[in-house]
């Protein structure tokens, strides 16, 4: 192992990620703001570089200095030369950061300042970023990893391709190339792709094509002591071929039994030691379904969306524990957040299930192409808890698209269903729940989708408790009291269970939601506080955050009876982004300095209002009027806080206000007044 630390960090300069884009947005925030909240915590100055006003690390207070500056080694060496940091982290800014920092290394700047960098090295960053360098670290360490060709020219290229067989992957291996590879189908899409690349500086390389393996997911954490743990591993329900930003994800693993699962993790901890991995990484697995093997594709040796959707699914805020290990902790010696009283060289239990849906905004432009594949393309994503794969999937579902009603009653049709299952676009989910209500098996459904049978098994039974709920309405007949078109208490209790909203149920009762609500508490059914809990119970933990489910008896905490409910905003889209992450963070911020107990309601993986501590407690739940009234009945608090949400918060005001639930501040007739213009209208023609 190389030597780590050379000095103990008096100022340490951190990089953030600039403006937000896809595939790079709040979760370096939330990344280099726990980052920050470490460094502080030793005593130790911090001095912050990003040009973005919108984030929450750039907030006052935050670092002891911010430089609101392009993230580019010119600006950044200019407040090297100011601030004189002796250290800098630079793991925590997504691929802007790595390259800034990677290009002031080359010139010289850092050594010339004598400046340190904590955590993984940079050079080690970058070995896991060039795929050549890559492949040959993991072979060293006998890692499998996909077979492959290095080419000098498109020539080599399309011969290296026919000897392997068609479809294959092909990389540009020119350092400064930004596209990472691509999928080629036959010779045509190949010779498109060379003309397409710059070659000169690198050639290609051709790899063998994993489409239809199972992607695993494994968060880990490494000192400098060469302890290492899983923090979480998490199973994408898509195949390999579609983007992990793209891909419906689960935490735990669901469909790998334990000796499959011990192998990925032995694996993992050798690729971590090969790239002596200080801090944390995502390491990303192929595994064959038809049980033959598996491959490493990929390791990021820095803070990325599977960090944030790591940390929020375990409830241990992984870069605040990345960032003290870069400092030199040992992880036997850091204290875990989450229980106060063990530490953080144990592996995660969990006792419920994370489910990931990422939002795409597709409906806003015109004739687009809605295919999803090995690009991202998605703008947000929501997590939803459960304690099944399907009440959590539905429950994610509503919760990336406020229009959905989940998985059951949806309104997508497809003219041709094997063309969606085989060809995904963002509706593939509905493609799959599709075809179940067509009558498919589930093996002919994985022969084109390539999704393990577990999970279509999981929206199986989804559909036969909504054929359950349609049954009874239609055994009622058209014109019959609307008593007998109602669910009894069992099947009520079942839907509720496999994540159905009282929208859902009514759908298929052709009853309205609010009446299905009062069924629901005439049979004395209510959704329990169950608190997100990687330790299983087996120490007290105090995370703060909780979600709701009908799988459970008892509630984990007791009612708060004080404070306000915060209403967040839900997954980023175009339109609602990190800016009203800044305004809930500030809130509750400012709450918590005034004395105020608060209460925040968001599904947002990647906001730093949704990370550890934020709020004094936290519920990872839909932005529905139904679920917003199961946690007020649940905490009881003085009031509901909508006007840092946006547009989903506030659309909640009058019904909330009819419900007699005290909505603060703005009036909820006033709210509505400026929400719908022709009301807007009238008013600004009363004022002249």
């Amino acid at each position: 192992m190389t030597a780590y630390r050379i000095a103990t960090p008096r100022t340490v300069l951190v990089l953030g990620s600039g403006g937000q884009k896809i595939g790079q947005s709040g979760e370096s925030d939330q990344a280099g703001y726990q980052a920050l909240r470490a460094l502080k915590s030793e005593g130790i100055r911090t001095v912050l570089v990003n040009p973005n006003m919108t984030a929450v690390q750039t907030s006052e207070g935050i670092a002891d200095a911010t430089y609101f500056l392009p993230v580019t080694p010119e600006f950044v060496a200019k407040v090297i030369e100011k601030e004189k940091p002796d250290s800098l982290i630079a793991l925590f800014g997504g691929r802007t950061a790595l390259a800034c920092a990677l290009e002031l290394t080359e010139r010289g700047i850092l050594e010339r300042h004598n400046v340190q960098v904590l955590g993984t090295s940079l050079q080690n960053a970058e070995k896991a970023a060039r795929r050549a360098d890559f492949i040959r670290a993991m072979e060293a360490a006998g890692v499998p990893v996909p077979r492959s060709k290095a080419c000098k020219t498109p020539l080599d290229t399309l011969a290296s391709a026919a000897e392997a067989g068609y479809p294959v992957m092909v990389r540009s291996e020119t350092p400064a190339a930004e596209e990472g590879g691509s999928v080629c189908a036959d010779a045509e899409e190949l010779a498109r792709y060379c003309e397409r690349m710059d070659s000169s500086a690198g050639g290609f390389r051709v790899e063998e094509w994993l489409g239809g393996w199972k992607e695993i997911e494994l968060e880990i954490l490494r000192d400098a002591m060469d302890n290492c743990v899983v923090a979480c591993a998490m199973e994408n329900v898509d195949p390999i071929g579609i983007h992990t930003g793209e891909s419906i994800v689960v935490a735990p693993v669901q469909t790998l039994g334990d000796g499959e699962y011990q192998l990925l993790r032995e694996a993992a901890f050798k690729v971590a030691r090969e790239l002596d991995i200080i801090g944390g990484a995502n390491i990303r697995f192929a595994v064959d379904p038809e049980g033959s093997g598996f491959r490493v594709f990929e390791a990021n040796p820095k803070a990325s969306r599977s960090t944030s959707l790591a940390s929020r699914a375990t409830g241990i805020p992984l870069s605040w524990v990345a960032a003290r290990v870069a400092l030199g902790f040992s992880l036997s010696e850091t204290e875990n957040p989450l229980t106060g009283s063990t530490r953080l060289a144990a592996e995660p239990a969990m006792d419920y299930v994370a489910v990931k849906v990422p939002r795409w905004d597709f409906g806003k432009f015109a004739n687009v192409d809605r295919h999803i594949g090995g690009e991202m393309r998605s703008v947000g994503e929501a997590l939803a808890f459960g304690r099944t794969f399907e009440e959590a999937l539905q429950k994610a579902l509503r919760m990336a698209d406020p229009a959905a009603p989940g998985l059951a009653c949806h309104a997508h049709s497809f003219r041709d269903v094997k063309d969606a299952l085989r060809n995904p676009t963002d509706l593939r989910v509905f493609a799959v729940y599709s075809a179940l209500r067509e009558g498919w098996t589930p093996d002919r459904i994985r022969k084109y989708a390539k999704i393990d049978r577990a999970f279509i098994a999981a929206m199986d039974r989804v559909r036969e408790i909504e054929d359950g709920l349609r049954e009874r309405a239609g055994a009622a007949g058209a014109g019959a009291p609307e008593r007998e078109r109602l669910p009894d208490r069992d099947l009520l209790l079942r839907a509720k269970r496999a994540g159905f909203s009282d929208d859902q149920v009514g759908a298929c009762a052709k009853i309205r939601g609010d009446k299905i609500r009062s069924l629901r508490k005439e049979f004395a059914l209510r959704p329990v506080v169950k608190q997100i809990d990687s330790v299983a119970g087996e120490f007290p933990a105090k995370s703060g955050a909780y979600y709701m489910t009908y799988n459970g008896v008892t509630d984990d905490v007791k009612p708060s009876e004080r404070g306000s409910l915060v209403l967040g905003s839900g997954p980023y889209h175009i339109g609602s982004s990190i800016e009203y992450d800044w305004c809930l963070f500030s809130a509750l911020r400012t709450m918590r300095g005034a004395g105020k107990h608060s209460i925040l309601l968001n599904c947002n993986p990647e906001a730093v209002s949704s990370g550890f501590g934020a709020a004094d407690r936290l519920y990872f739940e839909e932005l529905t009027l139904e679920r917003v009234l199961d946690v007020w009945e649940a905490e009881r608090p003085e009031g509901v806080l909508l006007s840092y949400g946006g547009s989903l918060a506030n659309a909640l005001a009058v019904p909330l206000d009819r419900q007699k639930v005290p909505v603060l501040g703005t009036a909820p007739v006033d709210i509505d007044r400026a929400e719908d213009r022709n009301k807007f209208g009238a008013l600004m023609d009363q004022l002249g």
